[in-house]
């Protein structure tokens, strides 16, 4: 439907029928085919970002699809990169994908570049690469310990429900060690005259009739996710929240960010070094 390579409109269709962990093992696939996968600037502006607060030596990707966000881990995290998501297919095509060398980033650097051919071991990691690992899990129910410096999500908080959100960032404020870092983007609401605004608006509403009508549910909503709830819900969870506004994209009409980057951050217990 979006590429030659994209679901057809079908396919969408059972997927959106079904529910949110089968609907993306029936899309992973194609998924990156589709404008749902998060795009290539948001990513490497994140990254940018990031790397000024590091180094960081364990990264969790939360939710992680087929590994957009495992990408910049692997860019950021020295000693491994975690990805974790209910789907199963989603997860098999982002192991697939990173372990034959690279991903769609990579490729996009590498592009004319000679010195791309570097040293792979065996499982197609760079020479020196942190070690990545696909976890299939709910992000409700964590299955890690306080491991981790550096937890990421991208594009995946529309599949949550404003209710569940105190859970959520329980679960990822658990499984950062004291100091860890929790980083997301985080664009501005399109206003009223955007016609984005409306299509937001419509798909919304779309997916609160299937789900009235139609079992099981899939839940995916783009509106209620809004920096001011996510704030209050981070500090709930005890978080200290940090917001750096992403330069790359701009202003909007009234000086704010049209993209921000949070930044929650489990504070460091007396005596123990903050991550870095």
């Amino acid at each position: 439907m979006f590429t030659p390579q994209g679901p057809s409109l079908r396919e969408l269709a059972v997927q959106a029928l079904s529910s949110v962990e089968h609907g993306y093992d029936l899309l992973a696939p194609k998924f990156d085919h589709t404008p749902f996968r998060t795009p290539d600037s948001i990513l490497d502006a994140v990254e940018r970002a990031l790397t000024a607060m590091g180094p960081f030596d364990h990264g969790l990707d939360l939710c992680c699809g087929t590994g957009a966000g495992m990408e910049v881990l692997r860019e950021l995290c020295r000693e491994s990169a975690t990805g974790v998501d209910i789907s199963a297919g989603m997860l098999a095509v982002g192991r697939d994908r990173l372990s034959a060398g690279s991903g769609d980033r990579d490729r996009n650097r590498r592009d004319g570049d000679r010195d791309g051919d570097c040293d792979r071991d065996r499982d197609g990691a760079a020479a020196g690469a942190p070690r990545l690992s696909w976890v299939r899990g709910d992000a409700l129910a964590l299955p890690f310990g306080p491991v981790f410096d550096l937890a990421v999500s991208f594009g995946a908080f529309g599949h949550f429900l404003p209710e569940q959100l105190p859970g959520l960032f329980a679960q990822v404020h658990s499984v950062l060690r004291p100091g860890g870092r929790f980083a997301f983007p985080l664009p501005a609401p399109a206003p009223p005259r955007s016609p984005w605004y409306w299509a937001a608006l419509g798909f919304d509403a779309a997916m609160r009739v299937r789900n009235a009508v139609w079992r099981p549910p899939f839940v995916m909503y783009y509106r209620p996710f809004r920096l001011g709830l996510v704030r209050h819900e981070l500090e709930r969870a005890g978080f200290d929240v940090e917001l750096f506004a992403l330069p790359e994209f701009g202003p909007r009409p009234d000086g704010s960010p049209r993209c921000r980057m949070v930044v929650a951050t489990r504070p460091p217990t007396p005596g123990h070094r903050a991550a870095r």
